[in-house]
């Protein structure tokens, strides 16, 4: 998608567009409305202003849109439609041992547990057993520093998926 094309989709594909980068509603709302955008880095920049309006609820909306760690078949069914964009942002699990694995799914369980919804780190580039260390170190935490937490995980995740689903950085 060129920016161009991005400031001239219809309001209806706008928001599909944006829906694979974050599922928060009222995120989608603004990002929709706040088009056109002169440059890919304003995107960005509208991204996070506009994420930084958004609530907890619209935080754990975001949430519900992302698999577990770890969790293949989660990520091949319920996640379809953003495999373009989101693809390789677990990538690395995939030469994780199945000990680090069998761990990982069994802290990601006492972590939806304690907190209500599922662990958030932005995993591009990380490795299982440094996302296992960070689950385990954010698992004491409150749930409200969690939230706060997963939230801003939740911006770095979007902002990197609109840097990948952007082809064109600026067309001016």
């Amino acid at each position: 998608m060129t920016l161009n094309e991005l400031n001239t989709l219809s309001a209806s594909a706008a928001s599909d567009w944006f829906q694979q980068t974050c599922a928060a509603q009222s995120w989608i709302y603004s990002m929709v409305n706040g088009r056109p955008f002169d440059t890919a880095n304003d995107v960005k920049e509208y991204a996070k202003t506009a994420w930084s309006k958004c609530g907890k609820d619209d935080f754990l909306e975001a949430f519900t849109a992302h698999p577990m760690i770890g969790d293949v078949d989660s990520l091949r069914k319920k996640f379809a439609n953003t495999k373009t964009i989101a693809s390789g942002e677990q990538s690395g699990t995939a030469s994780a041992s199945e000990a680090t694995l069998l761990t990982l799914k069994e802290a990601n369980q006492a972590y939806l547990d304690k907190h209500g919804f599922i662990f958030i780190i932005c995993a591009t580039g990380l490795s299982a057993d440094a996302m296992l260390n960070a689950l385990q170190t954010r698992l004491p935490n409150s749930t409200d520093e969690e939230i706060r937490t997963a939230a801003q995980e939740q911006i770095k995740i979007t902002l990197l998926r609109i840097d990948k689903a952007l082809t064109a950085k600026d067309e001016n």
